[in-house]
């Protein structure tokens, strides 16, 4: 699938996802699958970071632009969560 146009980032989108982050460690983990996700503990979590690796490289193989760029933000987003409680992640994170 070829695209002509390619949308531009916001430049708070980093922020934003911080501060989403940031308030879902702390949510309850009934609601709030990040919650959850951290309440499992590192190994979920690494688990998690692990099966999304893998899906990197299985749409590396693929070669599909778009479910290359869907699996690396899913990765990156799973990071983000084990960074979260041992970083203090906020949204003046990305500055």
């Amino acid at each position: 699938m070829a695209t002509t146009e390619r949308e531009t980032p916001r430049p708070d989108i980093l922020d934003r996802l911080a501060a989403a982050i940031a308030a879902r460690v702390s949510a309850d983990p009934t609601t709030s699958y990040v919650a959850a996700l951290v309440a499992k503990g590192d190994d979920a979590i690494l688990k998690k970071i692990g099966e999304e690796a893998t899906e990197v490289v299985m749409a590396g193989k693929d070669a599909d632009p778009a479910k290359i760029t869907y699996e690396v933000a899913d990765l990156w987003f799973h990071c983000l969560v084990l960074l979260a409680p041992r970083i203090g992640l906020t949204a003046s994170f990305a500055h």
